[in-house]
């Protein structure tokens, strides 16, 4: 299904796909609780990169998780 999101169409479903992967890997992982409560940072990083051009629901998730866990390990820094 597409949306209409501002300007830009997206795919729900893609961005649901790849959401989905990412969020049961960090779950498991610990690095996200473990709830049904969306979790925006992730969100966001998934919809940034599908608006740099990225259609690949795996590639869109490895990229994401990568994102994500490098943002947590530079705040946890901080």
């Amino acid at each position: 299904m597409l949306v209409e999101r501002g300007l830009q169409v997206m795919n729900v479903e893609l961005v649901s796909e790849a959401y989905a992967i990412a969020a049961n890997y960090l779950r498991r992982s610990g690095a996200i609780p473990d709830t049904l409560v969306t979790d925006e940072r992730l969100l966001g990083i998934i919809i940034e990169l599908l608006q740099q051009g990225e259609f690949n629901k795996i590639r869109l998730a490895n990229t994401a998780i990568a994102r994500f866990e490098t943002q947590s390990d530079a705040r946890a820094v901080a």
